[in-house]
């Protein structure tokens, strides 16, 4: 999104979740000279936030009605949230804040769209606009095509047709967005517990050889919970001796790309963008 769209804007809230995600657009952002507020979830969000923001507030559940009075008072009109929130949070019995405990039983059930659109509902009802969270991160979507030296087989691309076309049938439900298939089987299913825990999942029950795909929901919101790899999924899809990594091309965001694709190569799993 071109810096003129923000109609002026030199400072922007950040929610920032765990992983590089919240990193990668902070350092964007300053790039740009916008200075990002950051809200930082304890024991979730990386220290190494603290460099490059203009300020960061550290907040935990208990601190959840504290995000809105801090972006009021330092005048933030647009947020971006950026990076997953631990799922287990969703389970803790004493939430510690009234509105938070208030917002989860109103909602009908706790899909993250379900949790995520009621939080930006009501960032919406304090004038606060939730944005695309990857603006100013472009650049780190990929276009169609293998994105690795290293290619698929033909055995290999019709499971990655088989399950492109299933994964997106299952993350239509919002019930998770990686399908790992094995010779035209689908041998496991994301849920709550993220894609990684389901690669390893998936690479137990097949034992290696499985294709990984992870893709958008169809009508994807771009605000929150996009499809996210990186350097560590490599890590896991070698753990598990998988074959393949197919991800839909311009709706995933890949953490550190180059090194990303080196390691792919390196140990010789094909990266494919659909």
């Amino acid at each position: 999104m071109p810096l003129s769209q923000l109609n002026g804007i030199k400072k922007i809230g950040l929610i920032a979740g765990n992983g590089k995600f919240p990193l990668m657009f902070a350092h964007a952002a300053s790039r740009k000279g916008i200075d990002v507020i950051a809200i930082a979830i304890k024991h979730d969000t990386s220290r190494l936030i603290t460099p490059l923001v203009k300020k960061v507030f550290w907040l935990s559940l208990k601190d959840y009605s504290r995000m809105f009075e801090i972006f009021k008072k330092e005048d933030i009109k647009k947020v971006i949230m950026a990076g997953q929130v631990n799922p287990q949070n969703l389970f803790y019995k004493d939430m510690g804040d009234e509105a938070l405990r208030t917002l989860l039983a109103a909602i009908k059930d706790k899909r993250p769209d379900t949790v995520f659109g009621a939080v930006a509902d009501k960032l919406a009802e304090h004038s606060i606009e939730l944005m695309d969270s990857t603006l100013f991160l472009e650049e780190f979507l990929p276009q169609k095509g293998v994105l690795t030296k290293c290619t698929p087989d033909s055995k290999t691309w019709n499971d990655i047709r088989f399950g492109f076309d299933m994964a997106k049938k299952v993350a239509g439900l919002d019930i998770g967005q990686t399908l790992i298939v094995k010779n035209g089987a689908i041998v496991a299913v994301e849920s709550i517990e993220g894609t990684d825990a389901a690669i390893l999942r998936g690479g137990k029950i097949a034992n290696g050889g499985i294709v990984v795909i992870k893709v958008s929901k169809p009508d994807q919101d771009m605000r929150f919970d996009i499809p996210v790899v990186g350097p560590r999924t490599v890590k896991f899809l070698n753990k598990v001796k998988a074959k393949c990594l197919a991800i839909e091309a311009h709706k995933t965001l890949i953490i550190d790309p180059e090194n990303c694709i080196k390691a792919a190569d390196r140990k010789n799993i094909p990266i494919v963008a659909l």
